[in-house]
């Protein structure tokens, strides 16, 4: 098995074919993994090449599929408890195979039915895949590389008083502020997103949008599409409730504000008492 990648894509040749499915083999020809007949494509035959992912079944021996999981290998992701039992909990990972989450890697005891974002990592001894919701260990929490208004990617965690705790590059813990959510934001989903301050202690505060000139214009421009698509008037204003602009308007109540005072000086709109209006 040491050229087959367990827990990622392998792109691997068809070797032979049995009663119940091809062997595919890698470089080395003596590595070999069963592709069951259930996910064998039409017309595949020996000697073609297949994108698999490769894994340890419930009987403990190394199979590939082609299915693609819901997490590979080192990565993140937010997966849903199919049944908690003695060993832990068994997550849907989008095969036939479950992830475990052994109780000992789960930050808060996981429940049947809800989601949960971890991490999956490959057990060196047993070649398992086994997930961990205790994942600060895989996070870099001391040194950060990062720089003020650069992009990131972000992966959406649970919120807090404060706001919505994300992961940063699959690399660090960031915080957007509740001031700065200007969308509906569910566990797991990902987007981009630019870093706003990197603190003394190494917290990092992220917002969805970058700060500064760059930032108005695209709200502004959003404004004016929304106004040519309704007839010319839009019944929000700057005393509009900040849910019901982030609600119509996808953006926070702060740069809403931003974008009808940019429009409201270059003339192209007008404020009125229950709403704006397209000049």
């Amino acid at each position: 098995m040491n050229n087959l990648d367990i827990g990622r894509i392998n792109t691997l040749t068809a070797a032979r074919q049995e009663p119940q499915g091809f062997y595919l083999r890698g470089e080395d020809p003596f590595d070999q993994v069963l592709l069951p007949n259930a996910y064998v494509p039409k017309d595949f035959k020996v000697g073609d090449e297949i994108d698999v992912f490769v894994y340890l079944d419930n009987e403990e021996r190394i199979t590939a599929t082609t299915l693609v999981p819901h997490i590979h290998l080192n990565d993140f992701a937010a997966l849903t408890v199919a049944q908690v039992n003695r060993m832990g909990a068994f997550l849907d990972m989008g095969i036939v195979k479950q992830l475990l989450v052994p109780y000992k890697e789960q930050a808060i005891p996981m429940e049947e039915g809800k989601s949960y974002v971890v991490y999956m990592y490959l057990d060196e001894k047993t070649k398992r895949l086994v997930g961990t919701s205790k994942f600060n260990r895989y996070l870099n929490i001391d040194e950060c590389n990062l720089e003020k208004g650069e992009e990131v990617d972000l992966m959406i965690l649970h919120s807090s008083s404060l706001g919505t705790n994300v992961i940063i590059n699959k690399k660090h813990r960031g915080l957007i502020f509740k001031s700065d959510v200007n969308q509906p934001l569910k566990l797991g989903q990902k987007i981009k997103g630019f870093v706003k301050v990197i603190r003394d202690d190494g917290k990092i505060d992220v917002i969805l949008q970058k700060e500064g000139v760059a930032s108005f214009e695209p709200n502004a421009e959003k404004v004016l599409e929304i106004l040519r698509r309704s007839d010319g008037f839009l019944g929000l204003h700057d005393k509009s409730d900040p849910q019901e602009i982030s609600k119509r308007l996808l953006m926070s109540k702060k740069s809403f504000k931003r974008a009808i005072g940019n429009l409201y000086r270059d003339q192209k709109i007008k404020i009125e008492k229950d709403g704006i209006r397209l000049v």
